[in-house]
C-alpha cells in the first residue's frame, strides 16, 4: 500500500475519534441538562419522581459506541449519593447556633434547643412564686395601682410570661407546661396593658393575678387567650421590663460576691438570679429582638448568657473565686453594652 494510503486510513481513525469525543460531550450536556431540570424540580420535594437523561437518538457507528459502556450501572460501584438529604443536613447545620457548653439556641432549631441547659424546673417554678408575691401587692387597691404600681406591675407580669414561654418551649417535664401557652400569651398581654394606670388594666391585673393564684393552688386555668398571630418572643416581654429585671438580679449578685461569706450563704440564691440571666442573654437574641443582627450586640449578649453560667456552675461547686470572676465578667459586658446601645 502506497503513503497516500496511510495517510487516508490515519484520518478515518482521526475521524472516528473525533467522533466519539464529540459524542461524549453531548452526552454530558443532555446529561447535564436533564440533571439540572430534575434537581430544579425536586428541590422542594422528595416524593417527585426524578428526571433522568435521556439518550441521544442518533445511531452511532460501531468505532464510536466502543467508548462507552453499554450500561454504566452495571460497572459503577457503592450506593448512588442523596444530594437532596445531605442538602437539608448542611442546611440544619447552619442554622442552629450554640452555647458556650455546644447546646444549641434557640436562634437554631427551635424544637432541639433546650431550656434546661440554662434554667432548671425548680428555678421556673420558684420564679413564678416569686413573681405572684410582688404583682399581689401592686393590685391591692386601685389608687395604689394608679400611683404608681401598674409600673411595677408591667415589669413583673412582663417577667411571668417570660418565664411562662420557657415552660411551654422546655425540653423537660416542668410544671404548667400544658397551659404554659396560654398563660404566655395573658400574662404577656396585661403586662403590655399596665404602661397606663387605668381601670382597664387594673380590672385585668385583677383577673391575671387571680388566674395566677389558682394556677399555683393546681387548679386549671380557665382563661382564654385569643392570639391570631404568629408567636414572637419579643412580643412576651419588652426589652425596658427584661431590663428591669436584669437589675434586680445586679443587686442580689453584687452582694452574694461582695464577700465569701456572703457568697456561701446566698449559693442558691445567685444560682437562680443567674439561670434567669441566662434566659434573658438568650432572649435577647431572638431574631425579633431589636439589634439581633448586630454582631456586637449579640456578642454582649452572649457574653452575659455565658458569664451567668459560669456563675452558676462556681455556685454550685462552692467555689467563690470563680463566682466573682463570672460575675465581674457579666457585669462589664452589661456595661459595654449599655453604653453602646442605650438611647
Amino acid at each position: 500500500m502506497n503513503r497516500s494510503f496511510w495517510q487516508s486510513k490515519k484520518h478515518r481513525a482521526y475521524g472516528h475519534h473525533a467522533l466519539a469525543w464529540i459524542a461524549i460531550l453531548v452526552a454530558c450536556s443532555v446529561w447535564c441538562g436533564q440533571s439540572f431540570q430534575a434537581t430544579a424540580a425536586t428541590g422542594s420535594s422528595q416524593s417527585k419522581t426524578n428526571r433522568r437523561a435521556i439518550p441521544p437518538s442518533a445511531q452511532w457507528d460501531k468505532a464510536s459506541a466502543d467508548f462507552f459502556f453499554s450500561d454504566a450501572f452495571t460497572t459503577l460501584e457503592g450506593t448512588r449519593p442523596n444530594f437532596s438529604s445531605s442538602g437539608q443536613k448542611a442546611a440544619a447545620s447552619q442554622n442552629t447556633a450554640s452555647v458556650g457548653d455546644g447546646t444549641p439556641t434557640a436562634n437554631g432549631a427551635a424544637e432541639s434547643f433546650k431550656w434546661s441547659s440554662l434554667v432548671s424546673a425548680d428555678t421556673l417554678t420558684d420564679e413564678i412564686k416569686t413573681l405572684n408575691a410582688i404583682v399581689s401587692k401592686t393590685v391591692s387597691s386601685p389608687s395604689d395601682f394608679k400611683g404608681g404600681g401598674y409600673d411595677q406591675a408591667r415589669e413583673s407580669f412582663s417577667a411571668i410570661a417570660l418565664v411562662f414561654a420557657v415552660i411551654a418551649a422546655y425540653d423537660e417535664e416542668v410544671r404548667w407546661k400544658k397551659t404554659a401557652e396560654t398563660a404566655r400569651d395573658l400574662f404577656s398581654r396585661v403586662g403590655f396593658n399596665c404602661k397606663v394606670g387605668t381601670d382597664q388594666s387594673f380590672a385585668e391585673s385583677k383577673l391575671r393575678v387571680k388566674d395566677l393564684e389558682s394556677l399555683l393552688e393546681g387548679a386549671p386555668l380557665t382563661a382564654k387567650n385569643d392570639r391570631d398571630e404568629d408567636f414572637l418572643w419579643s412580643q412576651v416581654a419588652g426589652r425596658p421590663a427584661l431590663m428591669s429585671r436584669l437589675e434586680v438580679a445586679d443587686g442580689i449578685m453584687s452582694g452574694a460576691v461582695a464577700a465569701k461569706g456572703d457568697f456561701l450563704k446566698q449559693a442558691e440564691k445567685l444560682l437562680h438570679e443567674m439561670e434567669i440571666v441566662a434566659v434573658i442573654g438568650e432572649t435577647i437574641q431572638q431574631k425579633d429582638f431589636e439589634y439581633h443582627d448586630d454582631d456586637t450586640y449579640r456578642g454582649y449578649a452572649a457574653t452575659m448568657r455565658d458569664s451567668a453560667l459560669k456563675a452558676r456552675e462556681a455556685a454550685k461547686k462552692s467555689d467563690y473565686d470563680g463566682a466573682r470572676a463570672a460575675v465581674g465578667a457579666l457585669k462589664k459586658s452589661c456595661d459595654a453594652c449599655h453604653a453602646d446601645y442605650r438611647s
